[in-house]
């Protein structure tokens, strides 16, 4: 779990970026506390976005594959927000990642479909058409090669979990954008998460043929999204 300050006009960190390993499990209860955490290292009063790994729909989780199942049907955002004391904004992460990219990165200016794309523990994705966010796409739930839920087989994390070179996880990634783009046929995928440290021994693992673009605002985007959002 990770926050800092933005400037929502410029998409800039105007702070150190702070990171709190996400608790296990990612229970509801326990995520709070890491977000108030989080939040109390800043001196700072004002809007506050929240990017959030699941499926969110008017606040309420819908989906739970990376954090506790407890979290399906509550309203994280009536709970974050009781906890801060304030209102909030939440949505899915990817989402705002998209949404970052959408008005300061690699997306900006680009019309048709844009796919947001980030790989780390699971496999994010923020839809934009001309530019606008069509919310909560879950391509990681694709069923690709015999897997049911593809991002257990595709996302970063299976690097650790099976002992592969970034090589060799830079194939499957490659495997999983063409079935994307196969699927979706988008005018841009922009890549995000983690794994954009490490670019460049990847990069080369993907087909000339997919309109890959890194993202701009790299792993941050996530947070500028969140933080734009918060402004309405």
């Amino acid at each position: 779990m990770k926050a800092a300050l933005v400037d929502v006009t410029t998409g800039d960190l105007v702070s150190d970026r702070h990171r709190l390993d996400t608790p296990r499990p990612a229970s509801p209860e326990a995520m709070t506390a890491t977000l108030l955490e989080l939040v109390g290292r800043f001196e700072y009063s004002g809007p506050i976005g929240v990017g959030f790994p699941a499926v969110v729909e008017d606040g309420t989780v819908s989906t739970a594959n990376n954090i506790s199942q407890t979290w399906v049907g509550r309203n994280a955002r009536r709970e974050f927000s009781a906890a801060l004391g304030q209102d909030i904004m939440l949505m899915n992460d990817a989402d705002a990642a998209a949404v970052a990219e959408a008005q300061f990165g690699a997306a900006r200016g680009v019309g048709g479909l844009v796919l947001m794309v980030t790989f780390g523990t699971g496999i994010g994705s923020g839809m934009l058409v001309d530019g606008q966010l069509v919310p909560n796409l879950e391509l990681g739930m694709l069923e690709l090669e015999g897997h049911t839920r593809s991002e257990v087989y595709f996302a970063a994390k299976a690097m650790k979990d099976e002992g592969l070179t970034w090589e060799e996880w830079g194939d499957r990634a490659n495997r999983f954008l063409m079935h994307v783009a196969t699927v979706f046929s988008p005018k841009l995928l922009v890549i995000g998460g983690g794994v954009v440290k490490r670019w460049e021994l990847f990069n080369e693992r993907f087909d000339p043929a997919l309109p890959i673009e890194l993202a701009v605002i790299r792993n941050n985007a996530g947070i500028v999204g969140a933080a734009v959002s918060s402004k309405g």
